[in-house]
């Protein structure tokens, strides 16, 4: 039996496993803030009501490569973005929630109306290696429980892009192809004009499009669709070429100089559909794999999805959707929001005369805010029910 007291929240028994499971290297990039040591501070003095937890929670949980901090949530919390709680659960032995390694051992005890969680003292299930916590001679990030599966969301980081208004209009753009051609693929070359400013690896983007409110109808930023990546190959500069008068009247608007501008060569690099003349280049940023903790906004949020990431009209689990809130609305990385299904416009003709009524909007799913932009967000449809669409609300969890 566990002695222990668990906090309120079930939630310290999430970190604590998400802690197991990441690198002290890669934790110190993770600070805990005052809000959730204070929440892990008064579940320690409360304990956690047995009604919190998961349906079938297990009385142990050994941490392996694999794990995330939702998945391990989800396996003892009704609400698995309640990590803080989980984390209170175990506040004695847990000091940071994000020092958690691979073979360590959780263990719940349900005694007393109320949930409890420690560590197990050296004892491991059959076949399983216990790893003591230690500082360890690998590269951050190696071994490490993430958050939530790092793959999901790292195309986007660099891919989902919103501007404030069309700054594209003005990058460095694709000018010309060889042999005339006016589409590209991976390890094609690209002429390029425009201001590089010495950087060596580019996105390419097609013309920013708008990202329009479903309510308010205002334009809320300019979504810049990604194309593919290319690197730079060789400078531009000028070239003296041999007077001809057709060319210098064309392009020249009837200057006798023989001297013309020669663009920069890029190669394409990947290429998520066609690069084409025209598409604009913007720099690659530092690519940001820090780590994502799952809590709920702490102010009352509530918003519309704008768009679909992409083509499709509806998304579903795992798929990636642009909101109508950003940072000056106080979202943040990490915020957990609760997906709404609209209710219906129907007709009640259980009376004498008939009349228009909407139905409830029902909760259907949870979804993950990544990136964050001024006036709007990306987020990431962690469970649904049902495929989500333009115009569908989120809430606080």
């Amino acid at each position: 039996m566990i002695r222990r007291h668990v906090q309120r929240h079930a939630t310290s028994l999430i970190a604590s496993a998400l802690a197991l499971a990441c690198g002290s290297a890669v934790a110190q990039n993770y600070p805990i803030t005052p809000q959730q040591r204070s929440t892990a501070q008064q579940t320690a003095q409360a304990g956690v009501p047995i009604e919190d937890l998961a349906p079938g929670a297990p009385d142990s949980h050994t941490v392996k490569r694999g794990d995330t901090l939702w998945d391990i949530s989800k396996l003892f919390l009704k609400s698995p973005w309640r990590w803080p709680q989980l984390w209170g659960m175990n506040l004695d032995e847990i000091k940071n929630p994000h020092l958690i390694y691979p073979g360590q051992v959780l263990l719940l005890d349900k005694s007393g109306g109320r949930a409890r969680l420690r560590m197990a003292d050296g004892s491991v299930p059959n076949g399983t290696v216990k790893l003591s916590p230690r500082a360890r001679g690998e590269a951050v990030g190696d071994g490490a429980i993430p958050t939530i599966p790092l793959n999901l969301i790292a195309p986007f980081l660099n891919e989902a892009v919103v501007l404030n208004d069309n700054e594209l209009a003005n990058a460095p753009r694709i000018v010309a192809a060889p042999e005339s051609r006016v589409l590209m693929g991976r390890g094609d070359r690209a002429y390029v004009r425009g201001d590089l400013g010495g950087i060596a690896d580019w996105r390419l983007f097609r013309q920013a499009t708008p990202l329009i409110d479903p309510t308010t109808k205002e334009v809320l930023g300019y979504e810049a669709r990604f194309v593919g990546t290319a690197a730079y190959v060789r400078e531009a500069g000028t070239a003296e070429v041999a007077a001809d008068k057709d060319l210098t009247n064309i392009f020249t608007r009837g200057s006798t100089s023989s001297t013309l501008a020669v663009p920069a060569t890029f190669e394409i690099l990947s290429v998520k559909e066609e690069v084409g003349i025209g598409d604009r280049l913007a720099a690659v940023p530092t690519r940001d794999f820090s780590s994502f903790t799952p809590r709920a906004p702490s102010q009352p949020t509530s918003g519309q999805v704008v768009q679909v990431y992409g083509d499709a009209l509806i998304a579903g689990q795992n798929q990636v959707v642009a909101i109508n809130r950003g940072t000056r609305d106080g979202l943040e990385r990490g915020h957990v929001l609760a997906v709404l299904r609209d209710g219906e416009r129907v007709v009640d003709r259980t009376s004498a005369r008939p009349e228009a009524i909407k139905l409830p909007d029902e909760r259907h799913g949870l979804m993950f805010v990544f990136r964050t932009f001024e006036r709007v967000s990306y987020a990431l449809l962690l469970q649904v029910q049902q495929p989500v669409r333009a115009g569908d609300r989120f809430t606080q969890p």
